[in-house]
């Protein structure tokens, strides 16, 4: 009987321990900031490539220059990288799909001033409210997609 017990607390020891070292918070660590620079740097990208296209107001502080998209990409990036760490801590195997259930609930939410608010501010154009509208896609998109290469 004894022995039974003791084979039966090894083998889950052993389970216990192989389930643990696939997910490692380190790799998860580096993951979140490859993830936050990544969509960083794509919004950027795109900042510059639709300036050919469509011809930015200077007044327009949400387009006025490069740092306006970067900001607005970084904190939500962060936030959103540790979100997902909890989820991961918490929801566990569901992690990635209620992530992503979030994640495309606060895209939709985002949108609502990009699509009611800013049309009413002098100057602004079809253009820019369509980059606007992309660049939110874009850093969800690859958020998304970065963190929840992640799973537990």
């Amino acid at each position: 009987m004894s022995t039974t017990a003791v084979s039966l607390s090894a083998t889950y020891s052993q389970a216990d321990t192989a389930a643990s070292s696939v997910f490692s918070w380190g790799r998860y660590a580096r993951t979140g900031l490859l993830t936050i620079g990544a969509s960083v740097a794509a919004n950027a990208v795109f900042f510059y490539a639709a300036q050919v296209a469509v011809q930015y107001d200077p007044a327009f502080l949400p387009l006025g220059n490069v740092s306006a998209p970067i900001i607005f990409t970084v904190f939500p990036a962060v936030f959103a990288t540790l979100l997902y760490a909890g989820l991961l801590q918490f929801v566990k195997r569901q992690a990635a799909m209620v992530f992503t259930v979030i994640s495309a609930i606060t895209f939709v939410v985002t949108l609502i001033p990009d699509l009611t608010y800013i049309p009413t501010i002098d100057g602004v154009s079809n253009g820019e409210i369509g980059v606007l509208v992309v660049m939110h896609a874009i850093a969800a998109a690859v958020i998304t997609r970065g963190l929840t290469s992640v799973r537990r």
